[in-house]
């Protein structure tokens, strides 16, 4: 196994994703109970003990909600920006500093069999950021809660081989839904959540020109969802609709799933 993906939940009430090799087990956001994400480990056969590091993309409740009894539990470092850290101390009372890893957009460093790369989100946090995850030649990423693709993520992850993408909401839902109408601006932002659309538009501008290794197709998860604003079924319509309107064809093309809300993904490898 080069590299491997799961998703131990995705939406908007909670988001946690496990990247792993032979020998390392990393965790990407803390989003749901400490239990839970116990729970969706041990179903692996990995247990809280055996992370080998923690990363979090930002402060929101459905990216940090476990963080705190995490930290007890296990001994890893956590990585975060400056902006996500300094919102934390107002969350969690007794943050373990000397395991705490100040990270910024543009840092490299290796962490157990991976390298990983930090690239800047476009959200209303407190300095939004995400990863890239590489092993001998094959890369992973996630990218949700950003407002649109900017050119700095689209560069980090247009050749990823698994990448987690938003789908949070369909436009036409959210907009005559029952949000009120500050929050559905804040969600429609360059500052909020890609649509299904805007996600659909960057896996084509992805797929035009992102290099792919001979014999694989990129592992494409549709992630964080909203429960009012979208279905899994919508979501893949949408998405599906706008690819093969450009002649990118699911299973010929790419792989194409949809992460649930509050359920373990299968296990993905390369």
């Amino acid at each position: 196994m080069n590299l491997g993906f799961c998703s131990l939940a995705s939406g908007s009430s909670g988001n946690c994703y496990l990247i792993k090799s032979d020998t390392t087990n990393l965790i990407l956001d803390t989003g749901i109970s400490c239990k839970a994400i116990k729970t969706g480990l041990e179903s692996l056969g990995i247990s809280l003990l055996d992370l080998d590091g923690i990363l979090i993309t930002h402060d929101h409740i459905d990216h940090v909600k476990g963080l705190k009894t995490l930290l007890k539990k296990s001994e890893c470092p956590v990585y975060a920006s400056y902006g996500t850290l300094e919102a934390l101390t107002k969350k969690i009372d007794t943050l373990p500093w000397d395991r705490l890893i100040e990270v910024e957009a543009g840092d490299e460093f290796d962490l157990g069999d991976f390298h990983i790369k930090v690239f800047n989100l476009s959200h209303d946090a407190h300095g939004p950021v995400s990863y890239v995850f590489t092993r001998d030649g094959y890369k992973a990423a996630v990218v949700t809660d950003t407002g649109y693709v900017t050119q700095e993520i689209f560069e980090n992850v247009r050749d990823a081989d698994i990448l987690a993408l938003e789908a949070n909401h369909e436009r036409n839902i959210l907009l005559y839904g029952s949000y009120p109408y500050p929050l559905k601006l804040r969600i429609l932002s360059d500052l909020g959540h890609l649509s299904n659309e805007a996600c659909a538009h960057a896996l084509i501008a992805m797929l035009r020109t992102g290099s792919r290794k001979s014999g694989t197709l990129p592992k494409i998860f549709l992630a964080h969802l909203s429960q009012e604003n979208n279905t899994p079924e919508q979501a893949m319509i949408t998405v599906r609709n706008f690819l093969e309107e450009e002649g990118f064809l699911v299973g010929r093309d790419l792989e194409l799933r949809v992460l649930e809300r509050d359920k373990r993904s299968q296990f993905f490898t390369i």
